[in-house]
């Protein structure tokens, strides 16, 4: 495993809603230099040198994460955690589906 992995990817929406994952500092700081210049925002500026000084080792990979998931947080990019998507684009909430049938009739 690389140095800059997460210990657990950030699923982000892209594109027109793909979810991708994003496994690591180096991963998340290629998606921050892409972003749009006139897109920049203070958020942008700290993620960014968060991931870059987290892959020079500077930094816990972990505190970059934080950072890069505020990041997504703040732009709307992050995926619902519990849910997943099924063939046809179907998002399903699985644990509210399990809640529903295991609920007394």
């Amino acid at each position: 495993m690389d140095r800059s992995s997460f210990e657990k990817p950030v699923t982000i929406l892209t594109g027109l809603g793909t979810p991708t994952r994003i496994e690591s500092a180096a991963e998340a700081y290629a998606l921050l230099a892409d972003w749009p210049r006139a897109s920049r925002t203070a958020a942008h500026d700290i993620a960014a040198k968060a991931c870059r000084a987290a892959m020079d080792g500077e930094i816990d990979t972990e505190t970059a994460r934080a950072t890069f998931v505020a990041f997504a947080r703040r732009n709307d990019l992050l995926a619902p955690q519990t849910s997943s998507t099924v063939a046809g684009g179907t998002v399903i909430d699985w644990a509210t589906r399990s809640q529903r049938l295991n609920a007394p009739a």
